[in-house]
Order: structure tokens, then sequence, then C-alpha cells
């Protein structure tokens, strides 16, 4: 008996050693010789020469001048990689997809071809008026509860400004403890549909929204205030306003401008997706640079078909690009965005 443990002892100890000593050590070896870059995580510095991110996560870029990744379900959190997982048929995926359509989508064809849609949703939103019927913003509460309610919640001066609310309306408030007894003290969210139907009335073609101006000792101040224009309206009425306006061709968007990935955190747009956003960060840069626009814009296009690359050496998928890179190029070329 102690022969077979003292060779399974021996078995065991060999196996360690290859398996968690000498095989990690080649590969590390390997790795360090042949792909040093790779097998540090792709990190990548700033001009500055700085880690600024790897090449293997996506991070978010919000000013004009540089190309935007995919939507996150995860806000870009490496240590939370997942997915929405939100069905075909779940409102909250349309609604996700029309707030990042609103501010962006363009006519297909007419008088206003290649115009931007939101002037005229804004002009839309302020007659007040959807289906037929008056008082939008109670229409879109009622419709999506649940969507009046994530506004509520998204920020603390949102739930504030409910609270505020209920102290001039306790009629409002006893009618619906009165139709939900099971809530005697109600939450900012859960007063949301008689808020925006009461707001509704009270501020017609009008939503509550985050307005930052600059107070008498000049710093800035936010509050919520009603609103006729904005990204809100153009983002967050824009289904309702596509619902109203079936017949109207808008611009095919590339699919991965609004959809996530399965991670969150994608680091590639396609090509076209990069070619979609061009003339936006073209006409950034050339407002910062004081160039002449076409001639920017064929700069940075040339960068894209450079920098674009496809799966297995092209044999599949779509070009794709990676956007930390490019950005990266575009502040080397141009310097900082201002």
């Amino acid at each position: 008996m102690l022969r077979h443990i003292s060779k399974s002892a021996l078995l065991l100890g060999m196996a360690v050693v290859l398996v968690c000593g000498l095989y990690p050590a080649i590969l590390w070896i390997i790795g360090q010789t042949a792909f040093p870059f790779q097998a540090n995580g792709s990190i990548v510095n700033g001009p500055d020469g700085k880690p600024v991110g790897s090449l293997l996560i996506a991070q978010p870029f919000t000013k004009d001048e540089y190309f935007q990744p995919r939507p996150s379900a995860v806000s870009y959190d490496g240590s939370s990689s997942g997915s929405s997982a939100l069905a075909a048929s779940n409102y909250a995926l349309r609604d996700r997809v029309a707030r990042a359509l609103g501010p962006i989508a363009q006519y297909a064809s007419g008088p206003k071809a290649g115009q931007l849609v939101a002037p005229d949703v804004e002009t839309w939103f302020q007659a007040d008026r959807a289906n037929g019927q008056p008082h939008i913003v109670a229409q879109w509460a009622d419709a999506h509860n649940s969507l009046a309610q994530g506004w509520v919640n998204a920020d603390p001066s949102h739930g504030k400004y409910v609270d505020e609310w209920t102290k001039t309306h306790p009629q409002a408030v006893k009618q619906w403890i009165a139709a939900n007894p099971g809530t005697p003290q109600p939450k900012a969210a859960d007063l949301a549909v008689p808020f925006f139907e009461s707001f509704s009335a009270e501020h017609p073609g009008q939503f509550p929204s985050s307005v930052t101006k600059t107070g008498s000792d000049g710093k800035s101040v936010t509050s919520i205030e009603p609103v006729k224009t904005g990204s809100d309206i153009q983002s967050i009425f824009f289904d309702m306003w596509r619902q109203d306006h079936p017949g109207v061709a808008l611009q095919n968007v590339p699919g991965d401008f609004v959809t996530t990935s399965g991670s969150g955190l994608d680091p590639d747009i396609t090509l076209a997706n990069a070619d979609y956003q061009l003339d936006r960060v073209a006409a950034a840069w050339a407002k910062d640079t004081k160039r002449d626009p076409a001639m920017l814009k064929s700069e940075v296009s040339a960068l894209l078909q450079q920098k674009a690359h496809a799966p297995l050496g092209g044999l599949a998928g779509e070009p794709l690009v990676n956007v930390l890179e490019v950005n990266l190029e575009l502040r080397r070329r141009f310097g900082a965005p201002s």
C-alpha cells in the first residue's frame, strides 16, 4: 500500500511541477519574448507617454472630435463584462435604441434629405399632440410606467424634484395612495406617472430636464426646469415621433452604432460605423485646427482605411476599426481637442 501511495505522490508532484511550473514558465517566456505587447495586455500610451488603456477593452469617448465605441450595458466596466440580455420584444430595448437614434437620425429623401430629424422632433413635441391626442409627456408616462420610474431614479436631482412636487400637489398624492392602498408611503419613483401627468397638464410641450446656469457667484448651478428643446426631447420622444410619422424615410444607421456587444467591452466598431461618424469627427477637428473641412475629412477617411482590419486576415466578417487606436492617432496628428 505504501508503494502505491508513494507512486501516487510522485505522480502528483510531477504533475504539479509540469502543469503549475514548467508549462506556465514556458508560455511566459514565449509571450514575453515573441509577443510582449499582447502578453502584457495590449496597453497603449498617450502622447504624454502614460498608459491610457488597452486595445482589448472599450472605453467611453464623448467629445465630438473622437469616434465613439458601441454602447455598453456595463458602462465600459472591465470588471463586470456582460450584456443587457434584453429580448427583442422588450420595449426597454426599443427605447434604448430610439434614444440613441433621436439626436443623430437623418432624412433619407425629400427636401430635407441629409438633414437631422431632431429639430422636427422638437417642433412636433412643442405642439403637444401625439396619436391625435394632447399631452405627449402624459401619454409617454402612461404607456411606459417603467421608463417614467427610470427617469425619477436616474439622478438624485430627479427624485428631489418629484419630492418637491408632492408638497404642492397633496391631492394627487392622496388619490394615488387611495388607488394603491398597499403603499401608504410612496417613494418618488412610485409617483412617477401622476407626476408626469400633472407636469404635462401644467407645462404643455415641455419636459423636466437638467439646466446648468452660472450663478451670481460665478459658479455653475444645475437644476431641473421645464424645457422644450434639447437632447432629452430629441432622444426620449423620438420613438413617439416616429410612430406619428411612419411614412418618413430615414437613413439607415449601422447596427453596431446602437446595439451593445455581448461583453459590453468590444473595442472595435465596423468601418461602416466609423464612416457614419466621420462627418461629425472631421467637422469638430476642422473647427479646432482651423483647417479646411473637406481636406481634413479626406485625411481622417484615409486614416480609417489604413487602420481597418478584418477577422482572419480579411477572409471573414466586416472590416473593423479599433476605436482607441484611431482616436489616439487623431490626438497625435491634431493635438488635444479644444
